[in-house]
């Protein structure tokens, strides 16, 4: 088979999900995660001691309290999520695709890996790879570590396919499209709120200001589903969430703005996440439960969570328009 009609291999990523949600499985988990040098940059003589000694002693046991909270019958929502939108996407694309496209779903740490994923697409001779981190807004810390193991991965391997890598897409016609839609459905359902949060995941104030560019994109994206939603700047606010540690990140806090809501007197908030392509902790427990408790308990009235993009129609369509512009450029 020729390099021309092998077929194209898509590998569709996420950050990952513990094994279970117990103790030992959040402790392998978070030791690869947070041994990571794109999330955390500190020196290894400094941090390890950190990791090893504090941390990995002390938050697996609560994390794994907290992935009870969203554990399902079919596992860590954000890998069941990925390998649901994967397979959607591959319908998607054996109607849409001039070659024969075969798609596999990996996680940047834990199972399955993307060593695996990799080996599997190689083992069926394609003669194209495209990988598509799902992550609209590009950071090092997510879509760069990536990048970083695929690379690693394929370095040791003697005959590689074309190779595409999706950096980001926050300004997407059909993501932004898709985010709109969820929203207003949500709204047909629970009424129009007092005030919209528009929460992304956060990264420390240094990474953004070394020239990481991810603030930009989360804005972009933020003023764009504004924009598309027809709201007014006193309507609506962008945050960020899931820190980490003691020094500075990138500011509002989403805690913090939806306390300061509450104690105001706004009573009815509704938040969403476009940074997160699949529902996951960090939405299910850290906003749909932690935050609205937060809000509530300084004076708000009601909250409601509007879920990730997930594997609804309109967002498969999206990711399938970006991989197909990709592989036609």
């Amino acid at each position: 088979m020729s390099m021309q009609t092998a077929p194209i291999g898509i590998l569709l990523t996420n950050l990952g999900s513990p094994d279970a949600p117990e103790p030992a499985a959040l402790r392998r988990y978070l030791a690869e995660f947070l041994s990571d040098r794109r999330v955390v940059d500190l020196s290894p003589l400094l941090w390890k001691p950190i990791l090893h000694g504090i941390i990995l002693n002390t938050r697996p046991k609560r994390s794994a309290a907290a992935y009870r909270e969203v554990w399902t019958d079919a596992g860590a929502p954000l890998l069941d999520i990925t390998r649901r939108q994967a397979e959607a996407l591959r319908l998607r694309l054996a109607k849409r695709s001039p070659r024969p496209v075969v798609i596999e779903a990996a996680m940047r740490y834990g199972s399955p890996s993307l060593e695996s994923g990799l080996d599997r697409l190689l083992d069926r001779g394609i003669g194209k790879l495209l990988v598509l981190p799902l992550y609209p807004q590009y950071a090092g810390a997510t879509t760069a570590s990536t990048f970083d193991q695929v690379a690693r991965v394929l370095m040791s391997r003697r005959n590689l396919p074309e190779f595409h890598f999706i950096r980001s897409y926050p300004d997407h016609p059909g993501y932004i499209a898709a985010l709109a839609a969820s929203v207003r459905e949500h709204q047909e359902r629970h009424g129009r709120p007092d005030r919209l949060l528009i929460s992304f995941h956060g990264i420390p104030r240094r990474y953004a200001d070394a020239g990481d560019p991810y603030p930009q994109e989360c804005e972009t994206s933020a003023r764009l589903l504004a924009m598309e939603l027809g709201l007014s700047d006193d309507i609506w606010r962008m945050s960020y969430q899931s820190r980490f540690g003691r020094e500075e990140w990138l500011k509002p806090y989403t805690d913090e703005t939806l306390a300061q809501w509450g104690s105001s007197g706004v009573g009815h908030v509704q938040v969403i996440c476009p940074g997160f392509a699949a529902d996951c902790l960090e939405t299910l427990e850290e906003i749909a439960h932690e935050n609205r408790a937060g809000f509530l308990a300084a004076g708000g009235k009601a909250f409601s969570y509007i879920p990730a993009l997930n594997d609804r129609a309109d967002h498969v369509d999206a990711l399938c328009d970006i991989i197909l512009k990709r592989l036609e450029s």
